[in-house]
This record gives C-alpha cells, structure tokens and sequence, in this order.
C-alpha cells in the first residue's frame, strides 16, 4: 500500500462564527501530485496555510509523513518546501544572489544552488537581475526556493495564477517531472480543472470548505458522463425503435441522443435503424468536459 505523506482528520478552520474549512479529509500518497480543486474562496489556501503550520486549525489533526503536525512541527517543515500565492524575491539581485540569502538562512551546501535551477531550467539565466526576468520566470525562481532544502513534500497554491499560456506550459512542465526525478510528492491547488488534470494523480474537490470529491484523475475522467448523438432521417420513428431495443434516448435538435453503449450494441443498433429503412448520416460519441463536470460537482455538492 502506498505510504501515506498527508493525512487530516476531519480539518476544521473557523473565523468570526463561519467555517472556512470544515470536516476536511486529505489523504496523499508518496511520489503523487495531488491536485487541490475549488473555486476562489473555497478554502484552498485556508487549508494550506494549516498544513504549513502557518494558521492552527480550530479543530481537528493533520498528519504529515505519519507524525502529528501539532507535535513535531519544525521537524516536519524540514521536509517541506512551499510557493504560497506570490514568490519572495529582491528585484535587483539576481536569481544566484536571491537563492543566496535562503541559502544561508537554512544552511545547504552552496552547490545545491546550481542544482535548483537545472532543476527549474534557470541555467543561463542566473546572473541577470530578477527584475527583468517573466512572470513565468519568476515563478519558476519560487519554485527553485522552495526546492532548495531537499524537500520531500512541495505544496503550491495556484502557481500557474497570472501566467501565459507559455508560463503555464512551462511549470506545468516543472511539475510533472519532480516525483521521477526528484521523488518529491506534490500538493498543487488551482481554480482550474483542466489545468490540474494534465498533470495530477490525484484530485480533491473542494466546496464552500468540504471536501466533494476525491479519486483518481482516470475515475474521474471515467464519471464524466458522455451520450451518443444520431443524425439520421425520421428522429421521431428511429427513437421509438431505439426505446423498444431497451437504448432508451431522447431528441434534441432533430437528434437521436442515446446514452454511452459499447461498440457492439452501437452497431446492432445501427445496422437495425439502416434495415427499418433509416438513413443515418452521423454517428457521434459526445463526452462532458471535465471542465463541466467539475461545475456541475462544485455547484452541486456531492459527486
């Protein structure tokens, strides 16, 4: 079984009487990139922000690496490495001078400096002033930071926020190699589903501060429902036959939508419609969006 890095326990964060996050359960494995999904103002940020041991939880335990957070606070964080919203850095040093003033804070060898930014593809690129570098860049310089320790655990909240679309392929990029090359366990939060799902292992949904969803991108992918769409003469005669074989169905636009089925009854099913005297111009497999069936989980709770 693989090993559990977060674990919380019914997580519950209030402010002024509201609940934030409540009854919020993570589990992460090793070597996943998880993808933390909600709305802006779902609690993504509140939850990571408990993880870091940056706010306390009001109720409730987290568990990383298997030791409580509470208790064994700085141990952990030892372990972790962070981009939370923006990164830190002085315009007018540069990316070597930034990584420098970290580097001294926390005490690794000099050499893991050059490491980070091969790891980031910032090689070149380190002695210019970070003033002049892009957003992506900069980005990609957060990252480096928060790699700088030798993390076993990264969390990122909205690190693709702002960029092009050049910037988001970039960390995109960034993010799919580090379990295999770095055997680091990823925490990455978005607004947005499909970026995560080019990514990630894993997806949680999170909404108005409750966990809604959490499983496999490849289940999730497989509960985003789809239908068959039919353009063929006489809708009307062809849906009547398609109820009496059992394919249920319904018209839309002049159309024979029928739910999913495997290839085999599709054929029958055609080859029927063409010997009742039907002539089916199209055949078509239309497949919610992810996009659209997140909207649907976070609109309407509980997938």
């Amino acid at each position: 079984m693989n090993e559990t890095v977060i674990k919380t326990s019914d997580l519950r964060k209030v402010y002024r009487g509201r609940a934030a996050v409540e009854h919020l359960n993570l589990n992460i494995g090793r070597g996943e990139i998880y993808g933390f999904l909600g709305p802006n103002g779902a609690g993504k940020t509140t939850t990571i922000r408990m993880l870091l041991g940056l706010i306390k939880p009001t109720s409730g335990n987290i568990e990383v690496f298997g030791r409580e957070l509470r208790s064994h606070k700085l141990d952990i964080l030892r372990k972790v490495g962070s981009l939370v919203e923006s990164p830190s850095y002085y315009g007018h040093l540069t990316a070597v001078e930034n990584l420098e003033a970290i580097r001294r804070i926390i005490g690794v060898p000099k050499g893991r400096i050059a490491e980070v930014l091969d790891i980031v593809s910032l090689t070149g690129e380190e002695k210019r002033p970070v003033k002049g570098f892009s957003l992506g860049m900069k980005q990609r310089l957060g990252i480096a930071a928060a790699l700088l320790g030798g993390p076993e655990l990264l969390i990122l909240d909205e690190p693709t926020n702002g960029l092009d679309p050049s910037g988001i392929q970039e960390i995109r990029s960034l993010i799919k190699r580090l379990p295999a090359e770095q055997g680091i366990t990823v925490l990455v939060s978005s607004h947005l589903l499909s970026e995560v799902e080019q990514m990630a292992d894993t997806v949680g949904i999170i909404r108005q501060g409750q966990m809604v969803y959490q499983d496999s991108i490849a289940h999730l992918q497989q509960q985003a429902a789809g239908d068959l769409r039919l353009a063929l003469s006489e809708p009307e005669a062809a849906l009547d036959l398609a109820k009496r074989r059992g394919c249920g169905g319904e018209l839309r636009e002049g159309r024979l939508i029928l739910p999913r089925m495997n290839d085999a009854r599709v054929a029958l099913l055609v080859k029927e419609l063409v010997e009742n005297g039907h002539a089916v111009y199209r055949v078509e497999e239309h497949r919610q969006s992810l996009e659209e069936f997140f909207l649907q989980v976070v609109e309407g709770g509980a997938s």
